[in-house]
Formats: structure tokens, C-alpha cells, sequence
């Protein structure tokens, strides 16, 4: 089965196949020539995925994944949330984005943070679904790792002495917030397929 995935971010696509069984393909938006920038305009995780999905079934007709993921800073009181990948500038800078972040914890002690995702899939006959998946951690201040993207190499997920950018892939598609989301979704894939 092949399933559109409503993204551009060629890592984003790379990380979800490896996640995916062998007769599931994930196919990002740039291989479909799909080249519209889809806004979000949601406020929450849950309403931005749905749109990004909704937008590319509608004109498509294809079956369709899209996430929103963010990272939620306790003592920024969930900043960046929603807004994590455009927090610097619209540019969306993964480095300026995460100097921002660490310029604004300066002098905080707290540094606990977590990791949520919200996948929704719409399936071949409209069906909308939304799976959640969360990491909590903590975020160090000085960027290690070069895996990755986005803030993985200031996050730091719990029992682990490492960011998200030093960890393998392997782990990280065992423990990541997205991973246990694309779980869900497999769960229910393997369900209806019974």
C-alpha cells in the first residue's frame, strides 16, 4: 500500500519508512509533484495535522497521513508547542529556532520539556483518524548530535544520556514521540486489514 505523506521534509519521510512494514510505502508530497506550501492555521497540534491531511485528500483522493509535531517547554509554559517550527521566523531555522529556545531558558532551572506528535490519516474512503504519540525529556543547553533534525540536538529524552541528534536511529524510531504515534496507526492499519 502506498500512503501520501503531507509533508516536504525529506527526513520526516526517510524516518517514517523505516518505521513502516514492507508492504507500506510512504511517499512525501515532492514525489507526487504536489507543490503547494500548506498552511497552518490550526491552533493546536491536532487541528494543523488535520489540515495538512484534509487539503491533500480532498485534492487527490489518495489514502494520506500528516503529523504535527511540537516541542512543549514546562517552564515556557509549552512554548514552542505548536508553533515549534516556525518559532525564530516563518524561515522555519532549526538553528536559530533552537537558540531562541535556549536564549529564553536562560536563568530557568526547570529544563523538562516533552515531545508530542498527532498523526492523522485519512484513509482510502475518507475516514479520518488521529493517533497521538509523546517523549518526555529535557532540554541541555549546548547542541549535541548531528542525527536528526528540528530540536533533537538539545533534547534530551528521559533515561537517556544522550539528545535525540546522538542516539541511532534505531533507537530513536524505538522511543520518539512520532514512533509511538506511527505504532498506534499500524495497530489500526493491521486491525482493519483483518
Amino acid at each position: 500500500m502506498k500512503i501520501c505523506f503531507a509533508s516536504h521534509n525529506a527526513n520526516k519521510v526517510k524516518e517514517l519508512n523505516q518505521l513502516m512494514p514492507d508492504d507500506i510505502q510512504i511517499i512525501g508530497l515532492d514525489e507526487l509533484q504536489i507543490t503547494e506550501d500548506i498552511q497552518e492555521t490550526g491552533k493546536t497540534l491536532e487541528e494543523n495535522s488535520l489540515i495538512k491531511a484534509r487539503y491533500v485528500y480532498d485534492k487527490h483522493r489518495l489514502p494520506v497521513l500528516a503529523d504535527d509535531s511540537g516541542l512543549l517547554v514546562t517552564t515556557l509554559n509549552g512554548e514552542p508547542g505548536v508553533y515549534s517550527a516556525r518559532y525564530a521566523g516563518l524561515e522555519k531555522d532549526d538553528n536559530k529556532n533552537m537558540d531562541l529556545l535556549l536564549s529564553n531558558l536562560k536563568g530557568k532551572t526547570d529544563k523538562s520539556a516533552e515531545f508530542q506528535t498527532v498523526i492523522t490519516f485519512i484513509d482510502s474512503e475518507g475516514d479520518t483518524h488521529q493517533f497521538k504519540g509523546h517523549v518526555e525529556g529535557e532540554i541541555i543547553t549546548e547542541k549535541r548530535g548531528t542525527n536528526g533534525f528540528g530540536y533533537d540536538p538539545i533534547f534530551m529524552p528521559k533515561g537517556y544520556d544522550k539528545t535525540f541528534a546522538e542516539l541511532s536511529s534505531e533507537v530513536k524510531n524505538r522511543i520518539s514521540h512520532r514512533a509511538k504515534a506511527i505504532q498506534k496507526l499500524l495497530e489500526h492499519l493491521h486491525h482493519v486489514s483483518q
